[in-house]
């Protein structure tokens, strides 16, 4: 029997499918992958924010606020929000350099070669497939919190959905899509933070619920850490590097990435603040804990429905950008596939992430070491703006990125095998130490080598 909750997730689907199908666009391969130089900073801007913001938001910030506090839901913030600004900066140097590319493979393979491209590359993916299948297993968790519907079927749907409109039209099918997703996310966003403001249950009893207090170390700790982990993740993602090429030109980039990152700032701030309120009122939060929708779990039935289409939207707008990334990704480092091709390549890719998503399981773990190795060749990439950088240079900084990874752990435990073992988050809890390591060693590598060369083409540094 049809529910009158998955009608409206069915019904939310077939609104995107239509938007996206309407989305109008060439012939050309080029334009199915870039959309190039068409889109406004508020478009740009609208769509940063729905491609950013992931069913994640429901369960992450709300969870960072119960326990650790406004500080670190501030770091959570400023890390979702930091990648957009970064792309802000930089992109208009890598369209100079680049005005008919379609990716950050293709900037790293004239400045580095293809050895590091392919690293580049392989990042890359891994971090877009580990978000594709979080993404797709919160919303099967989504729909079995909220409804009676079986979570595989809404997997299914948002999978078959998104799978429809980013194969028939492309980059521009997700950013036509985003605009209108961006407005319902907005809109979904504000009508449950008033219902849960208004309608959340007071503080038992003695409950002895109060506001985290962890060591002010503590909560430094831990937004560093998520500002480092989510900035160097997303600075791999290649659908926000899609959107430097769909720029109009380079201040309706920097627009749209302002525009984008103090959206994302203010929806995170939000929803953090949600899991603040649920702490402060002492509500069982769950195992896992799930804070924002402890606060909901006595709200009227009536705000199920809005909070499921808020889930889908979420996800349907984070997975239509991940399709197209991959499948541009995919053309562009082949060489080879055409139009059809990149179709075929859309719709199958999401056949092992869906039979994942359909398990159930946490992959947070792996969530979190795909982050790390981000971490450790993020400022050798970045380096590339700089001619005094070398390719030995990045090559280089990115190994010491390997090592630094590590010897945070090694040191504290005594032994690599310790080291290796921190770096991989046994307990899927995000340490200081392994991005900390690696960022600094990376860093370090590239400075001195950028200085040594520096120095030695300088010409009065030749012997007199």
């Amino acid at each position: 029997m049809l529910t009158i909750p998955l009608a409206a997730v069915i019904a939310a689907l077939i609104a995107f499918v239509l938007l996206g199908l309407r989305a109008r666009h060439s012939d050309s391969l080029d334009d199915y992958l870039t959309a190039r130089r068409s889109q406004t900073g508020t478009a740009l801007g609208l769509s940063f924010l729905a491609s950013g913001m992931g069913a994640w938001i429901l369960f992450a910030p709300p969870e960072i606020g119960a326990f650790v506090g406004p500080v670190a839901v501030a770091g959570y913030a400023i890390g979702s929000a930091l990648p957009f600004i970064i792309l802000g900066l930089v992109g208009p140097a890598i369209r100079r350099r680049l005005p008919a590319g379609r990716s950050l493979t293709e900037f790293t393979a004239g400045r580095f070669g293809t050895g590091f491209r392919a690293w580049v590359a392989a990042l890359s993916v891994l971090y877009m497939l580990c978000f594709l299948a979080a993404e797709l297993t919160a919303v099967g968790a989504i729909t079995a919190l909220l409804s009676d519907a079986d979570g595989r079927y809404a997997i299914a749907a948002v999978a078959i959905a998104t799978v429809i409109y980013t194969a028939a039209g492309g980059l521009r099918a997700s950013l036509v899509t985003d605009r209108w997703q961006a407005g319902l996310l907005v809109a979904l966003i504000g009508i449950v933070a008033a219902a849960v403001l208004g309608l959340a249950p007071e503080r038992p009893a003695n409950a002895g619920g109060s506001l985290p207090a962890p060591a002010p170390g503590d909560a430094l700790g831990v937004a560093l850490t998520l500002i480092m982990a989510v900035t160097a993740a997303n600075l791999f993602h290649q659908g926000y590097w899609q959107r430097v090429w769909a720029a109009r030109d380079d201040g309706a980039l920097r627009r749209g990435a302002v525009i984008g990152g103090l959206s994302t700032i203010a929806v995170v701030a939000v929803l953090g603040g949600a899991g603040l309120l649920a702490a402060s009122r002492g509500l069982p939060l769950g195992t896992p804990p799930i804070p924002l929708f402890a606060l909901i779990a006595d709200a009227p039935t009536w705000l199920t429905l809005p909070a499921l289409v808020l889930g889908i939207t979420l996800v349907a707008s984070s997975v239509d950008t991940l399709q197209n990334a991959l499948v541009s990704l995919g053309v562009t480092e082949t060489g080879r596939l055409q139009r059809r091709g990149a179709r075929w390549l859309s719709a199958l890719l999401m056949i092992p992430v869906v039979l994942i998503a359909w398990q159930q399981i946490s992959v947070l773990r792996l969530f979190l070491i795909a982050d790390l190795l981000c971490a450790t060749a993020v400022i050798p990439l970045l380096s590339g703006l700089s001619d005094r950088v070398s390719p030995r240079a990045a090559i280089l900084g990115a190994v010491a990125g390997l090592i630094g990874a590590v010897v945070p752990g090694t040191i504290a435990t005594g032994h690599l095998v310790g080291g290796l073992q921190v770096a991989s988050f046994p307990d899927s809890i995000p340490t200081l130490g392994p991005f900390l390591g690696a960022l600094g060693a990376s860093a370090l590598v590239v400075a001195v080598m950028a200085l040594g060369r520096g120095r030695a083409s300088r010409p009065d540094s030749a012997p007199g």
